[in-house]
């Protein structure tokens, strides 16, 4: 690319919401010899600082108006970004109206997603929120990515300085890089805008058109099959504790269905209290327990099913301590990743150190974990999607009832809790057997309800008298019942609902076993 195509940066202009590291990176252009023009906000703060800065205004002999709505939309800045340096009119009709070129346009948006996110937000605050002036520096410095440099996001300067203070302008490589990511921010920015407006119609819940905007993440070593390929994309402004934002501390790049796993244990201890462990193989539990402290729960949480725990993932909602690392490096089995908050220097140690594990085992520090915000969930169909809010509320014990003669005492309640929270982390049909808060049984995914229960029974053995039985869905049938009798069950939680629930407290009240309809189901396909 020839001199006249790439030409040395000499004028910027910045107008920017988001000021992190805008100061040093200004000085940083001043030091190159870069005249700074800007607006409003972004002038004061960078004058406050003692960067020499040309208010646009000044330039335009145009003033700001309208309480900033007006300040940028002018001849004289758009055709300083826009004009192509090659072109003789364009040359032509810079001179004869005194326009000055801007090679260097740094811009972000007004915080529409921000605003909107907040509480009783007043829609009148939302639409003050809609940049104008923003959006249309950003495509037009974009368009000529030739010859100016656009930046939208204060990650991006130090890239942009580093190639100034080397050669007094940017790479076509970078800008190219930086147009298409200018282009998506105002693709996000726009989607975000119509998606909050369509919402607002009044009885419409989902918006009459979806778009998303995802970055990616990293490319994958295959899919769930190593014949399918496969790569990690991320949503923006998830304020949610997550696997996308988890720093790996030890291991392997994650697999594809590594981070199904770990999503899955993840959101089983995101909301739980005490502290909890959970153990995931194949997207269902085979092992979670809640305990006084986090080792109990994982010995516990391990101790679910052993056998299927082998090559599972696991996932803590505390910081791993040396007590929980000993024990795991104890046990003779395979763990593929594990994720947590946090892990002690010391634990982290022990962990990452272990002979069978220490090139091979996944450490996932999130972060503080919360009870996750409510969302959608997405799912794909051919020719389309599958939109639903999720399945993230927290259910009320004093909305449930008890139906049978025999009824629960406040231990035989918790353990009845603590099942509920599980079943709805399982494949339906799902039934789940605790016991002490842990996981002794899980039948997954049957055609037949009662063909999980029995399975759960099978997995518990021993264990299954004086557990409690969880099922995600009503029982159609009686026979669920009489077969959980045979088994020694101590409590059934269900959501009730069938026409045969007479039926089955009778079933109960025979078998004097307590009966929990909690009313609301929680199917999970």
């Amino acid at each position: 690319m020839s001199q006249m195509e790439s030409p040395k940066i000499k004028r910027a202009l910045i107008s920017v919401s988001n000021k992190m590291g805008l100061v040093d990176f200004a000085k940083g252009l001043v030091d190159a010899g870069i005249e700074i023009f800007s607006t409003g906000g972004t002038r004061r703060h960078l004058e406050n600082s003692d960067v020499p800065v040309t208010d646009v205004a000044t330039y335009t002999g145009f003033p700001e108006m309208m309480d900033g709505r007006v300040k940028t939309l002018h001849p004289k800045i758009f055709a300083g970004i826009l004009a192509r340096r090659n072109n003789e009119a364009d040359t032509a009709a810079m001179q004869a109206h005194e326009i000055a070129s801007f090679d260097l346009v740094v811009v972000n948006l007004y915080p529409f997603a921000a605003t909107i996110a907040r509480p009783n937000v007043l829609m009148q605050e939302a639409i003050e929120q809609i940049d104008i002036g923003g959006p249309s520096l950003v495509r037009a410095a974009a368009k000529n990515y030739d010859f100016v440099t656009v930046v939208t996001d204060p990650e991006q300067y130090w890239s942009v300085l580093e190639e100034i203070q080397t050669d007094g302008k940017t790479t076509t490589r970078l800008r190219r890089e930086l147009m298409s990511k200018a282009f998506q921010h105002t693709a996000v920015y726009d989607k975000t805008i119509a998606e909050y407006f369509s919402g607002q119609t009044e009885g419409e819940v989902f918006p009459t058109t979806l778009q998303f905007s995802l970055n990616r993440q990293a490319n994958l070593r295959y899919g769930e099959n190593s014949h399918q390929s496969a790569a990690l994309y991320s949503l923006e402004n998830c304020p949610d504790a997550n696997l996308i934002n988890a720093r790996q501390l030890n291991g392997k790049q994650l697999s594809y269905n590594n981070l199904l796993d770990l999503d899955s244990a993840l959101a089983m201890v995101r909301s739980l209290d005490a502290p909890a462990c959970s153990v995931i193989k194949h997207n269902n539990p085979c092992g979670a327990a809640t305990s006084e402290t986090l080792a109990m729960a994982c010995k516990a949480g391990l101790a679910g099913d052993p056998l299927s725990a082998f090559g599972s993932v696991i996932a803590f909602n505390r910081i791993v301590d040396l007590d929980t690392a000993n024990l795991l490096a104890e046990g003779d089995f395979f763990i593929e990743a594990i994720v947590a908050p946090n892990f002690q220097a010391e634990a982290l140690g022990i962990l990452k150190t272990r002979p069978k594990w220490k090139k091979n085992v996944r450490l996932l520090q999130v972060g503080q974990l919360a009870t996750a915000q409510p969302g959608w969930e997405i799912r794909q169909l051919l020719g389309g999607m599958l939109v639903q809010d999720s399945d993230s509320q927290t259910d009320n014990p004093n909305d449930w009832k008890s139906v049978t003669e025999q009824k629960p005492d406040e231990s035989l309640m918790k353990e009845l809790m603590f099942g509920w929270h599980m079943v709805r982390f399982v494949k339906s049909n799902a039934i789940t057997l605790s016991n002490n808060c842990s996981l002794v049984g899980v039948g997954a995914g049957q055609m037949s309800r009662v063909d999980s229960v029995e399975i759960a029974i099978k997995k518990a053995g021993d264990r299954a008298a004086g557990s409690v039985l969880a099922s995600d869905a009503f029982f159609p049938f009686p026979d669920s019942i009489e077969v959980a009798a045979r088994a020694k069950i101590a409590g059934i939680i269900q959501p009730g609902g069938s026409v045969r629930d007479d039926e089955v407290i009778a079933a109960c009240n025979h078998h004097r076993i307590p009966l929990v309809l909690t009313g609301t189901r929680h199917f999970r396909h």
